[in-house]
């Protein structure tokens, strides 16, 4: 089967944040959305054929994981990664943030230290802070186009940290971490008791010919001192069914991280949660396969395009997901200034670099995961505003 990713849905009225949250953040609708990351793509036939294949019956009632959930988890793994999983393994949670949450509150205390690497994903940050944690921060390497981990710095800065977030891939900036830097990871934070939180939901957009290596698969050190976050939510474009899953291999960290779910039936899910994983990852081989074809086509796209006609703004190449992190210090605008001219001048909603920590300082992050038809126009509204700024 040809999917089709070239048609225009109009998400407008859905209550989509992409679309109908703009007005809240803008104050104003007449903007391109590429910001939130989801994509403008139709979610797989298979997955909406099994979620209206549950609403045929007329009860939707309390639902148990069944074992096909489970298995499909544990095939897709093993397929895609080479990770050998059991279901006892597994534990449900909703959504890769929600779950963050739940596992800083399930291994930390107040006023315990928690590391990220910025520039990185904004909601890391406030997941420490509004749980009264401290936030220790390991800014990452800008070096030939691509972020890179300061190792040196991540030593020494690890001191008293109890928890380390990785974003494996990267967002914003699309890196896939080379393994030495994971294996370094791995003994530095096994060394000083520190518990690695692995967010690996855009594993599954690492774009060929790259290969994603799960961080509990790096070594028997990062097996057993960590938690993996997955989800099909960003892959096959589902994050409104709120489904993902965490991997612990450590029996003890495992136990405690279920008995923290247990005590407030955390990890209880939803009755079209179940069926709409099942179906991602039993049917959606070919349809991912295509799926990044796209999206590497998009990305193509929207590199030429800027190096022909607005040099001063750089993309850095994703080598997984469909986020574009774009260099704009070539403008040598400030803050609100780049603000304004990609909202007033080129009508586009993306999200600005600086959310995702002070390194993102002149950068945008733009979402390329929609119709090339759309793309097009974005681009030429960029041009327009890059012509009457120069």
């Amino acid at each position: 089967m040809i999917y089709d990713f070239d048609e225009v849905i109009d998400r407008t009225g859905t209550s989509a944040e992409k679309v109908d949250g703009m007005k809240e953040v803008w104050g104003r609708t007449d903007l391109i959305p590429l910001w939130v990351a989801d994509m403008d793509f139709a979610t797989p036939p298979f997955v909406l054929d099994a979620i209206r294949k549950r609403c045929e019956h007329p009860v939707l009632g309390y639902t148990a994981k069944p074992d096909s959930y489970y298995r499909s988890i544990v095939d897709w793994v093993k397929h895609r990664y080479g990770m050998e999983v059991e279901a006892e393994f597994l534990n449900y949670v909703p959504g890769v943030v929600p779950g963050l949450g739940m596992a800083i509150n399930c291994f930390t205390r107040p006023g315990d230290k928690v590391m990220i690497m910025p520039p990185v994903y904004h909601p890391f940050s406030w997941l420490v802070t509004r749980n009264n944690r401290r936030l220790v921060k390991c800014p990452l390497k800008l070096a030939d186009g691509h972020y890179r981990m300061d190792l040196e710095l991540f030593r020494r800065s690890v001191k008293g940290v109890r928890v380390f977030i990785l974003c494996n891939p990267h967002n914003p900036g699309g890196v896939v971490w080379e393994p030495e830097e994971l294996k370094a990871i791995a003994e530095i934070c096994a060394e000083e008791n520190v518990i690695v939180f692995s967010d690996e939901i855009h594993a599954d957009l690492t774009l060929p010919p790259n290969r994603h290596l799960p961080f509990a698969m790096v070594s028997d050190r990062a097996r057993n001192n960590s938690v993996t976050f997955m989800a099909p939510s960003k892959a096959f474009n589902m994050p409104g069914m709120a489904a993902s899953h965490t991997i612990i291999y450590n029996a003890g960290l495992r136990g405690r991280f279920r008995a923290y779910l247990d005590a407030g039936e955390l990890d209880m899910g939803h009755v079209l949660a179940y069926p709409a994983v099942e179906a991602a990852y039993t049917q959606g081989e070919e349809w991912l396969s295509q799926c990044l074809a796209y999206i590497q086509g998009n990305i193509d796209y929207v590199d030429e395009y800027l190096k022909k006609a607005m040099p001063k703004i750089r993309a850095m190449r994703p080598q997984a997901s469909y986020l574009v992190w774009l260099d704009c210090r070539g403008l040598n605008l400030e803050h609100d200034a780049l603000n304004d001219f990609f909202v007033s001048g080129a009508h586009l909603a993306l999200n600005d670099g600086e959310m995702f920590g002070e390194e993102g300082k002149g950068f945008m992050r733009l979402n390329v995961g929609c119709p090339r038809a759309v793309l097009e126009r974005a681009m030429r509204q960029l041009e327009a505003a890059y012509a009457a700024l120069s």
